[in-house]
């Protein structure tokens, strides 16, 4: 009964909420503004450049160089943003619009998750898969409305998925006539991208693909069934989870069937220099294929590893704090030698991929037990592709403009360029110097609009789990 009660009270507070005007969050609004002694790191890669000025006029960015070179207009609201560094708005290739709430269910963040992955640096994403796909529709066309504050969505159809999997949010697809009609179908609706998951088989991946490629619409996948191997072979476009879910390497694996548990102990015995290893990120590159790197999903399940932040802890409700809580003191109980160096082995093999000339994009996944939480799990990912050997600058690569070539965005949005919207995160202190000053994010623009991180984060505290 009490906690019914908790639930009920938790209800009424964010029905309040809900009501906030979006106005409430913007700092700057101005048509023409001005930041001045900008270090500047721009998203393609480039080393930063310190003491820049960047000027944005109706949104797009008109202005970018030396702060002794740019002349600022007179009408422009200047911001004096000296010892902090300008980033372009994050593109997210794997982010979702639902958080688990146990118990194999998944709900629907609509209201708190787009404005927190706002808040926390992303203007672009891609869904991903979706429970609720009327949802995630409706919310990309009130955020293209400016309704509702936050991120370009690019919205994935349901999970296209065989019979195996236990969450009772996703169909099972009755064959290859059956995929054909789902992918027209959705693509009629309006998403514009398709994942095929875990039970699919290669005839029904191979349809989709073929359909989707029509459409003028990319495919993805989370495979374990079919290889990535036979996924490259058929002409997927991207993978999911970097090489954490690649069945190639289990030695008796048989067609169209998922070998569980198999994956990660083959993964554990890989030696990443051997031939089937190179052969594999060769086939990649060859054939044009993405990446998508979703270390942060993959942290929590390792022990050792930092627990989520106390800030983004704040944003859970009371009873989805204690289930990630609990999950992730059972983590830590059982050190698993053998996952941690998994962990560092696989995220080393996304950079050897990018080093042989593949295109590796970044996402977040907030699924798991919970714990990666949008706001703040974006900001992880580049700490973690730090971590694993990438120079800052093309980790922000990684989680910028690789995606938006991926959507073919990337003449509007991905970088810091003279002509491109102006989509800009502002990072207090140098990242260069100390990874973790990314997390001191106190303003995010998009469009040329400035919105207070802080202001967001205080009016969805204790949303998530709920809407």
């Amino acid at each position: 009964m009490r906690h019914a009660i908790r639930l009920t009270i938790a209800l009424l507070a964010a029905a309040t909420c809900a009501h906030a005007d979006e106005k409430d969050y913007i700092a700057y609004s101005q048509p023409t503004l001005a930041f001045v002694h900008a270090n500047v790191v721009d998203g393609t890669g480039a080393k930063i450049r310190h003491d820049q000025t960047l000027v944005v006029d109706k949104g797009r960015i008109v202005a970018l160089g030396d702060a002794k070179r740019v002349k600022i207009p007179a009408d422009a609201q200047q911001i004096d943003v000296h010892g902090k560094t300008l980033l372009p708005g994050f593109v997210m290739m794997h982010e979702h619009l639902f958080y688990p709430t146990g118990h194999r269910a998944y709900t629907e963040m609509v209201y708190s998750f787009p404005r927190l992955y706002l808040a926390g640096g992303t203007t672009t994403m891609r869904t991903a898969g979706t429970m609720m796909p009327y949802a995630d529709l409706n919310l990309r066309r009130e955020i293209e409305k400016g309704t509702v504050a936050g991120p370009d969505i690019d919205v994935t159809a349901p999970y296209l998925n065989g019979p195996g999997l236990p969450i009772l949010g996703v169909n099972a697809l009755g064959g290859v006539d059956d995929a054909e009609r789902m992918v027209n179908y959705w693509a009629d609706e309006g998403v514009t991208s398709y994942k095929a998951y875990m039970h699919i088989r290669r005839d029904e991946l191979q349809r989709i693909i073929e359909v989707a490629h029509r459409r003028g619409h990319k495919v993805t996948a989370h495979l374990c069934s079919v290889t990535y191997r036979e996924a490259i072979d058929l002409g997927i476009d991207n993978l999911e989870h970097g090489f954490f879910v690649a069945s190639d390497f289990v030695k008796d694996k048989q067609p169209d069937v998922c070998p569980g548990a198999k994956v990660n102990a083959a993964l554990t015995a890989l030696d990443v220099d051997s031939p089937e290893a190179k052969a594999l990120v060769k086939h990649l590159v060859d054939h044009h294929v993405a990446l998508t790197s979703t270390l942060t999903v993959f942290e929590t399940f390792v022990s050792g590893r930092p627990k989520a932040p106390q800030a983004a802890l704040d944003l859970l409700i009371p009873e989805i704090r204690a289930q990630y809580e609990k999950s992730w003191d059972g983590v830590q109980a059982k050190p698993n030698p053998d996952q941690v160096a998994l962990f560092a082995k696989l995220g080393k093999l996304e950079k050897r991929f990018v080093e042989a000339g593949g295109l590796l994009m970044a996402g977040t996944d907030p699924t798991g037990y919970g714990g990666v939480i949008p706001g703040y799990s974006g900001k992880r990912q580049i700490e973690l592709l730090v971590e694993n050997g990438f120079r800052f600058e093309d980790a922000i690569r990684i989680n910028t403009l690789n995606g938006a070539k991926f959507l073919g965005r990337d003449k509007d949005v991905g970088t810091l360029e003279v002509g491109k919207r102006a989509d800009i995160v502002v990072v207090d202190g140098d990242p260069l110097a100390q990874t973790s000053a990314i997390e001191n994010m106190p303003l995010v623009f998009k469009n040329g609009v400035g919105y207070k991180t802080e202001a967001i984060f205080a009016a969805m505290k204790n949303t998530v789990g709920l809407n």
